[in-house]
């Protein structure tokens, strides 16, 4: 039901009854939250993306597409630390196959970028892709942006990030030692300049303070292996938990909370989570959000 018809629904039901408004509001679309399972990565990300809706559903023949991955540290893939390269080529092909002009891949790391986009195994994965640039991050290109947030008021953003058609964050589900979960809505901080050591003062609300302003048009979650210690940076196999999972929304509150529940806490353990809820910037709560099996 699009906003125009779910309006003019509910003024016809108020004139019936109180009764039937209140079950006509209630009827108003969850949140939806595509999970996809198996062993061939990539073709998982694909029907997980394709059961909210398909990349054409988010991005128009000759849109500019970033795409938004964890590169964040001089990590191999199966490690947990950085998203899986599968996941990543997967989406990067559906935005082509949609008809992106141009797919940009980047983040910010924190280890040395250049160890980081290789050991990562993005770069690699994704070189030689006609129409997608996977470089690393350019100072100068971070502009200092105002958000006006409750508790950022400015900050230096990526500009190729803000000029984008389309923005598509797509990080690994890991354990934090100060957020005890990185996913959709901290994966955001790849993006920022300065010093971002700042934030900690209040990471939930300064993470919201920035997705509020940046807003992710589709997340995808890659938790095919999920890192369940010492994170963010992660090191051991021993942490490493194999779930062979994908997961895909446009509510990426939504995404974050379902994902959450791998980890065997609840949405309302994370305080990024909660922040982002609080701000209405998604849903939060799992008995309102449709979880479909893709």
């Amino acid at each position: 039901m699009d906003r125009r018809s779910f309006l003019k629904a509910a003024g016809a039901a108020s004139l019936l009854a109180p009764s039937l408004l209140k079950d006509v509001f209630a009827a108003k679309e969850m949140s939806l939250v595509a999970v996809a399972e198996g062993l061939d990565h990539a073709s998982i990300t694909r029907k997980a993306v394709n059961a909210v809706g398909g990349m054409r559903k988010f991005v128009k023949p000759g849109n500019v597409v970033v795409v938004k991955p964890n590169i964040g540290w001089d990590r191999a893939s199966e490690l947990g630390a950085n998203t899986n390269p599968q996941v990543v080529r997967a989406v990067v092909e559906e935005c082509l196959a949609a008809g992106a002009k141009k797919v940009k891949v980047f983040d910010n790391t924190c280890n040395d970028s250049r160890r980081c986009y290789v050991n990562s195994g993005i770069e690699n994965i994704l070189k030689g892709m006609k129409g997608v640039e996977c470089k690393q991050i350019e100072p100068e290109r971070f502009k200092k942006v105002l958000l006006n947030g409750r508790f950022l008021k400015e900050w230096e953003l990526y500009d190729e990030a803000l000029l984008a058609d389309v923005f598509i964050n797509v990080p690994v589900a890991k354990h934090h030692g100060l957020t005890k979960l990185t996913l959709g809505l901290k994966n955001v901080m790849g993006v920022m300049g300065g010093n971002r050591g700042y934030i900690h003062r209040s990471i939930d609300v300064a993470l919201a303070d920035v997705n509020a302003h940046l807003r992710s048009h589709l997340t995808v979650i890659d938790a095919t292996r999920i890192l369940t210690a010492h994170g963010p940076q992660g090191g051991s196999m021993a942490d490493v938990k194999a779930l062979h999972k994908v997961i895909a929304s446009t509510d990426i509150v939504a995404a974050d909370a379902f994902a959450t529940t791998l980890f065997g806490l609840k949405p309302a353990d994370i305080p990024v989570t909660v922040a982002a809820y609080k701000r209405g910037l998604g849903e939060m709560n799992l008995e309102r959000i449709k979880i479909v099996r893709a």
